[in-house]
This record gives structure tokens, C-alpha cells and sequence, in this order.
């Protein structure tokens, strides 16, 4: 099957590329810097010309009011290059609990993203994922002053970027979902004592704060960001920080 990957020169489209070349598949990468533009739309037509499947694992550049505007815009252009193109699946990567946070700008994006394309006009697949280990770091920057890091007890399902471009390429290679498959990491931790163990296991003397109150995380009522149903990834927590 051919694939074309749009955002796949990022952190996960660099490894859906990777793992669905492995498995024999033809599966190339596009972005702005190969030419693929999804806001004005310049290169669509040609990066998903010959694809079966086009997955879409592009961001917008902001979390704010910003990041509408940017899935509305990519993804009318991208559904339209698709249609054009005859592409017979189109998959997104989104997030667990996404559409139970209204609080959130770019939670709201996303679930508008979602809508846009469970009503277009091609067979779809949403992967929903939990928090990437991979941003905690940024997490913890977020509220950081000093030797304090100040962060909610917001329960958390974190999974490897790894774990999380496998679950795209399988569903990607697969039949069109016609809905969402939620995917998550084997833990889960309270935000406060994930930051405490990753300062720990990097040896940083910083403290950790527990407030309701800090950060992006702070508006997430109850543990909305958790599925223990989901397809539970192998990568524990520990492991990836070794």
C-alpha cells in the first residue's frame, strides 16, 4: 500500500513513516518543508497524488484560540486534495478525553478537527492517544520557578511516542475504523508524582509543588486523560526514562 504521511517529518510521523516502510509498505513523508503546505494548501494535490492512505499528523503551531483556525484550514485542504485524489482512508492522531475539556483551546481544535472529518467524504480512522512521555519535560517547564515546579494532581496515562506511531501504522494499514481507537500507556500517576519521579531519575534537586491551580492541566476535571480500556502500550514509564 502507499501511504502519504503529512507531518511525517515530525516526532511521530517520522516513526509511522519508519515502521510502515518495515513493514513493506511505500509510505512517504510530507510537510512544509518538502513542499507540502496545509494552510495555503500549495503541494497537496501532489503529495497525496497515487496514495491509498493519507494520514495527517500535522500541529498547529500554537495551543491558543490560534490552533481553530489552523485544523480548520489543513484539514478542509487536506480533505479536498484527498477526495481529489481518491484516497480510500483517511487517518488523524488525536487525544483521549479531548472532547471532554472544553476548557482547553486546543482540546476544542481538535474535537473540531474529529468533526470536520467524520463528515467528510472519505472512510476514516481517529487514533486517540494519552500524553506522550516525551513531552513531561515540557510539562514541567510550563511551571517552573526557580526550584519549584508547581503542578496539578491531574491523573495521567503517559505512553512513548514509539508505542504511539506503531498504533497508527497499524491502524492506518488496516480497514477504516468508521470511529476511534484509544490507545494509552500500562501506568497511570497523579501529574505531581509523574514530575517528581522524572526529576528524580535525572537528578534534578527542583521540588515539586502539588497545586490545583498550575498549569494546562489544572482545568482537567476527574481522570478524563486515562482509559485503563484502551489498548494499553508496553513501554512503562521507568524504562523510557532509561
Amino acid at each position: 500500500m502507499r501511504f502519504a504521511v503529512i507531518g511525517g517529518t515530525g516526532l511521530i510521523g517520522s516513526q509511522v513513516v519508519e515502521d510502515l516502510n518495515a513493514a513493506g509498505h511505500e509510505a512517504v513523508p510530507h510537510s512544509k518543508s518538502t513542499g507540502a503546505d496545509v494552510i495555503s494548501g500549495r503541494g497537496l494535490t501532489e503529495a497525496v497524488a497515487g496514495a491509498d492512505v493519507v494520514v495527517n499528523l500535522t500541529n498547529s503551531p500554537t495551543f491558543d484560540e490560534a490552533s481553530l483556525d489552523f485544523f480548520r484550514t489543513s484539514m478542509e485542504n487536506l480533505l479536498a486534495a484527498a477526495r481529489d485524489g481518491g484516497v480510500g482512508h483517511f487517518v488523524i492522531l488525536s487525544i483521549v478525553g479531548v472532547d471532554q475539556v472544553p476548557e482547553l483551546a486546543y482540546y476544542r481544535a481538535k474535537v473540531l478537527q474529529e468533526d470536520i472529518l467524520t463528515a467528510g467524504p472519505i472512510p476514516y480512522s481517529i487514533v486517540r492517544a494519552t500524553q506522550f512521555m516525551d513531552f513531561v519535560d515540557a510539562v514541567l517547564s510550563w511551571t517552573a520557578d526557580g526550584d519549584t515546579v508547581r503542578l496539578p494532581a491531574t491523573p495521567v496515562q503517559p505512553i512513548a511516542s514509539a508505542d504511539v506511531a506503531r498504533a497508527v501504522a497499524e491502524v492506518a494499514a488496516g480497514a477504516p475504523l468508521g470511529g476511534i481507537r484509544n490507545v494509552a500507556g500500562p501506568e497511570i500517576f497523579p501529574l505531581d508524582e509523574l514530575g517528581r519521579i522524572t526529576l528524580s531519575r535525572k537528578g534534578d534537586s527542583r521540588t515539586v509543588v502539588t497545586d490545583p491551580t498550575a498549569g494546562m492541566f489544572a482545568v482537567v476535571k476527574g481522570d478524563v486523560l486515562t482509559d485503563p480500556r484502551a489498548r494499553l502500550a508496553p513501554t512503562r514509564y521507568a524504562d523510557w526514562l532509561s
